[in-house]
């Protein structure tokens, strides 16, 4: 028999994993949810994309055992590391300057570069 407070996956229990993983699973953001968002969230996905009837009712049902601070910190934390590793990327050295004549991912001017800067006997 199986405890309703057993761990599943790495998450506090089945309902958590299950919801992140078919709601929220790689969801980018632009701003820090709570768990009260997330939730409603969840609860509109559900109430757009099923009828009224015995499998809402149950569906809705099924999120009384989520845990939904972890999905919200799980969120907040995926899109962090995003946005981080967003603006840790090296810009385009050439964009704009005067090597690349001002004109952003010019194919000839990247190809005149690259032909300039081979070393004799290169291909």
């Amino acid at each position: 028999m199986s405890s309703k407070n057993e761990t599943y996956n790495g998450w506090t229990n089945y309902a958590t994993w299950r919801v992140q993983l078919e709601i929220f699973d790689g969801m980018e953001i632009d701003e820090a949810v709570t768990h009260e968002s997330v939730r409603e969230y969840a609860e509109q996905v559900i109430e757009d994309t099923s009828t009224p009837g015995l499998a809402r009712d149950y569906a809705l049902a099924f999120l009384s055992d989520v845990d939904w601070q972890e999905i919200a910190e799980n969120l907040n934390d995926y899109n962090e590391i995003n946005i981080r590793d967003e603006e840790d990327e090296d810009p385009d050295p050439y964009a704009g300057s005067e090597l690349a004549g001002g004109q952003e991912g010019n194919p000839f001017v990247f190809a005149y570069l690259f032909q300039r800067c081979r070393k004799p006997g290169q291909q």
